[in-house]
């Protein structure tokens, strides 16, 4: 079974960058069926990107509105590896970010946006 663990979490202020990372350790990993999540204090975990396999057979990706065009979920070099690099943070961009994989959650990694 996959196990995941997210990092690169951090302070940064508005407007600043991060990349997370979520590797993954066991068989079975692929990038298609993996997503991103976050959670704000006080709110429910909510979507932010995930992998899935388009039309045509090849990975796409798909983005909340509220991050479209600011965050990019890819692969690294590893096949085991999937990052989100987050860009022109804002304040309400501040919660615990997870990742998912076929029904297996991360630990989670704190992402702070405070000036």
């Amino acid at each position: 079974q996959v196990q995941l663990v997210e990092s690169g979490g951090g302070l940064v202020e508005p407007g600043g960058s991060l990349r997370l990372s979520c590797e993954a350790t066991g068989s079975g990993f692929s990038l298609a069926g993996m997503g991103w999540y976050r959670q704000a204090p006080g709110k429910r975990r909510e979507f932010v990107a995930s992998v899935y396999i388009g039309d045509d057979g090849r990975n796409r990706t798909m983005y909340s509105d509220s991050v479209r065009g600011r965050f990019t979920l890819y692969r690294g070099n590893s096949k085991t590896i999937a990052y989100l690099q987050m860009t022109s943070l804002k304040p309400e961009d501040t919660a615990v970010y997870y990742c998912l994989h076929e029904g297996v959650w991360g630990q989670g990694t704190q992402v702070t946006v405070s000036a």
